[in-house]
């Protein structure tokens, strides 16, 4: 009766991978053995899991897409939670994102206003946000290179530098792979 096929709903019924329902048999084993995080998984489930190949370290990220309004409840256990299904998906960096949807622009002359968070913008900004969670980004800095191309910086909280220093490469890669952007995650310089 209870399956792990209970902790994932995919859009118009689809069939979850291999892969995505090994997550969610993770996330299962997690809601019936552990004592501190039953209770906060019980109603909790994914819309799906894919695996990001890390460019020059040859190590692979789980990424983690949970359903835009259980978000909240997601970020409570979020640093428990992380950590018991790194230690299940052995080598790899394990990163949950809230499923947002990007509507296009209105048509000319429409009355119909689609709100900022649904703006191509917005939903990356908020992927960002995301990606580094539980740090904080302190500050973004874009360079435009002679050649046209960008590289945005981002600058996250040093307080979290101890959590989240190993899995800088990894949030690259899950950004571009997400948005198509490049980004360099760093630490801003302070003087002591």
């Amino acid at each position: 009766m209870f399956t792990s096929r209970k902790k994932i709903h995919k859009d118009k019924d689809a069939e979850p991978t291999e892969f995505e329902e090994s997550v969610a048999q993770a996330i299962f084993d997690l809601e019936n053995t552990n004592q501190e995080l039953k209770s906060d998984l019980k109603d909790l489930y994914i819309n799906s899991a894919i695996q990001v190949d890390v460019a020059g370290t040859g190590k692979k990220s789980v990424v983690i897409h949970v359903p835009y309004r259980l978000r909240k409840a997601y970020r409570k256990i979020h640093v428990r939670l992380v950590r018991e299904l790194e230690k299940k998906f052995s080598g790899r960096d394990v990163i949950l994102i809230a499923t947002r949807r990007i509507v296009r622009p209105p048509k000319k002359g429409s009355a119909i206003q689609r709100p900022r968070t649904r703006t191509l913008t917005g939903v990356h900004e908020a992927v960002l946000e995301d990606v580094v969670s539980p740090a904080e980004i302190v500050g973004k800095r874009i360079r435009y290179r002679h050649d046209g191309s960008k590289i945005m910086k981002v600058f996250l909280d040093p307080k979290e530098r101890n959590n989240t220093e190993y899995k800088l490469e990894s949030f690259s890669a899950v950004y571009r792979t997400l948005s198509g952007k490049d980004v360099v995650f760093e630490y801003p310089i302070t003087d002591a």
